[in-house]
């Protein structure tokens, strides 16, 4: 199903968005060796209350958390714990919030310390996907002109992009219509239309695209064990181009 959000909407979205803008860029500086994942989700937590929202992905489909934080091997949906991060690890965190009726999605991946060279690469070519992706949307789009520029930039970089995991609608629910992939053939698929707000959110590996799932039922991981980067926005369709709100 097709959302189109009215005038109205985009505004009401505008504020979650501009908040989990903001808290994406708290975090970074807290990020260092040494701390937990769970110091980082209380941290999560906080923010979000303090502007006056609620945490999208707490209590979601059962969700135990308000941020889904995810170290090296995980792509996404790790849970936060008593994990301590290490110097030389990466971490992504993907977060929501909920405010005006309307939820937002925004996900970065950060070193830990200092980590070597593949790893920069990874974080930097995983958003070099998004951008290429963005370069590509305006009114009557196709996914697959999108997948297909986010696929070749991580392609042609030696990365591999995940292909069980999407991007999608998002806007007064969390996940809504339609599934965006990350890989796709030019000129084909769904079109996107003016007024849609969408999660654009490159999952990239260093190694093969396949994952697993662990026991919890929720953590994602590479099936070979290696890095995966993620970076995401809430995203605006004009009828010219399109708009970042979470940016």
């Amino acid at each position: 199903m097709m959302i189109v959000k009215t005038a109205e909407q985009i505004e009401r979205m505008r504020e979650p968005c501009l908040i989990v803008r903001d808290l994406l860029k708290m975090i970074e500086s807290e990020i260092r060796p040494g701390i937990t994942t769970k110091k980082l989700d209380l941290l999560i937590f906080d923010f979000i209350k303090k502007h006056g929202a609620v945490p999208s992905f707490l209590g979601y489909n059962g969700y135990p958390a308000s941020a889904c934080i995810s170290v090296e091997d995980e792509v996404v949906h790790g849970i936060p714990s008593d994990r301590v991060l290490q110097e030389g690890e990466i971490v992504s965190i993907d977060v929501g919030a909920y405010k005006n009726s309307f939820h937002s999605d925004a996900a970065r991946t950060f070193p830990v310390g200092r980590i070597s060279p593949l790893k920069e690469k990874l974080i930097k070519v995983t958003e070099e996907c998004f951008f290429k992706g963005f370069e590509t949307l305006k009114d009557g789009v196709r996914l697959g002109d999108l997948g297909y520029a986010i696929q070749s930039h991580a392609e042609n970089n030696g990365f591999s992009v995940v292909r069980s995991l999407v991007g999608h609608g998002v806007g007064l629910n969390l996940h809504e219509d339609p599934n965006i992939p990350n890989y796709g053939k030019p000129g084909r698929g769904l079109r996107l239309r003016a007024g849609m707000t969408v999660a654009i959110e490159p999952m990239i590996n260093a190694g093969v695209y396949e994952v697993n799932v662990l026991n919890d039922g929720w953590t994602i991981v590479t099936a070979d064990s290696k890095p995966s980067a993620h970076y995401e926005n809430t995203v605006l369709i004009t009828e010219d181009g399109a708009e970042i709100l979470t940016l």
